[in-house]
């Protein structure tokens, strides 16, 4: 009994590669953005950096700051005719997750400001993990089986799916990637705060980042 191969044999294992978003274009946009409302609204003292930075994090409800390309490996089964005809279906399925901060939160409470270091504190809630995007026009499949019928196939495929989806889910959050998203999220929001604060006039400033559950180094 020889495989259908349809179109051609998996990758042996799954493979993740990793990105992150060009926020730095962003960043200049909300700089510009902060520079022109200061310059229409300049208060009497610029002596509070909090109002500032939340300026820098009005436009932004979500910020994307990191996203990762895995390719799960998944398989299954099916069998009719009471157990005679049985089919097996092995699936390389590209899936794509983003990691995102939801901002609309971050308020005074989050942040504290060091005068004497210049050192602005920011903790951040926890990133949010995004449902994998599946890119099934890229799939690939191994088939086995004497003979598939149309049903069993689009069974197969399904199920296969629905596999590929919850292993993307547990292959998102590994501990390497969450730290590289985390780290990526550490470096956009640094910058969305150091390059406003020094428009309006605070020089360099220190922006030391943490998240939910983390000691803030201060």
């Amino acid at each position: 009994m020889e495989p259908d191969l349809t179109p051609s044999r998996p990758a042996p294992a799954s493979v993740a590669r990793v990105s992150a978003l060009p926020w730095l274009l962003f960043v200049g946009a909300v700089a510009i953005a902060v520079f022109l409302g200061w310059k229409l609204w300049k208060p009497e003292d610029i002596g509070d950096p909090l109002a500032t930075s939340l300026v820098a994090f009005e436009k932004q409800n979500t910020l994307t700051v990191f996203s990762a390309q895995l390719a799960p490996v998944v398989s299954s089964d099916d069998a009719r005719l009471f157990g005679l005809v049985k089919s097996k279906q092995v699936a390389v399925i590209p899936a794509r997750v983003d990691y995102t901060l939801d901002l609309s939160g971050v308020g005074r409470d989050r942040m504290r400001w060091n005068a004497q270091g210049k050192t602005l504190a920011v903790r951040l809630p926890p990133l949010v993990v995004s449902r994998p995007n599946l890119d099934e026009a890229r799939a690939q499949y191994l088939r086995e089986g004497v003979w598939i019928g149309r049903e069993a196939q689009d069974k197969l495929t399904r199920d296969n799916t629905r596999l590929a989806e919850r292993l993307a889910v547990e292959q998102a959050g590994n501990p390497v990637l969450m730290n590289l998203a985390r780290g990526a999220a550490r470096d956009a929001i640094r910058q969305n705060l150091a390059i406003p604060l020094q428009v309006a006039g605070y020089g360099e400033v220190k922006i030391v980042v943490s998240f939910d559950g983390e000691p803030t180094p201060m």
